[in-house]
């Protein structure tokens, strides 16, 4: 099997299996985001336990990028500090952005180096960074001590 197709049956069981799906409570915060482009949408909550993340918990409907990218998210950031966290999405952040030229830490991306490939089409970018742009907004108001739900639309 080549890298390639293996990369693709990461996001299609992410997809098919996705982790962290369904809305839970504690939150401190809870945001919808919907990528116009092509009608993604995520509502996704983050519930921190002092300076780190205790749960992120999503219900989002969209394509196999945006769902898998979701799933990912939630393996990757519960349990690390915030300041951990956004160290990652930085990380997943630069891959999404290289056009394919970045080549993923998979100690750091685990299965999200599989949105490598994702890079090269730039009309799936925002599909994958969905969920990501979600969580670094909610996670934001959570720190200021917001407890509303807030709307964006991204991509326009």
């Amino acid at each position: 099997m080549d890298v390639d197709a293996m990369y693709q049956e990461i996001i299609l069981d992410h997809y098919k299996n996705p982790h962290g799906a369904g809305l839970r409570e504690p939150y401190e915060a809870e945001v919808h985001h919907v990528n116009p482009t092509c009608g993604d949408e995520i509502t996704l909550r983050v519930h921190l336990d002092g300076d780190r993340v205790a749960d992120i918990s999503y219900d989002a409907e969209g394509c196999s990028i945006s769902q898998a990218s979701a799933s990912v998210l939630y393996d990757l950031l519960p349990g690390k500090t915030v300041e951990e966290a956004m160290r990652v999405l930085d990380a997943f952040t630069e891959v999404m952005h290289g056009r394919g030229q970045v080549t993923p830490d998979e100690e750091v991306l685990e299965d999200g180096i599989a949105f490598a490939g994702v890079a090269q089409f730039p009309a799936r970018v925002k599909c994958a960074l969905l969920g990501w742009m979600a969580w670094k907004d909610a996670t934001s108001q959570a720190l200021a001590g917001s407890d509303q739900t807030v709307s964006h639309e991204r991509g326009k």
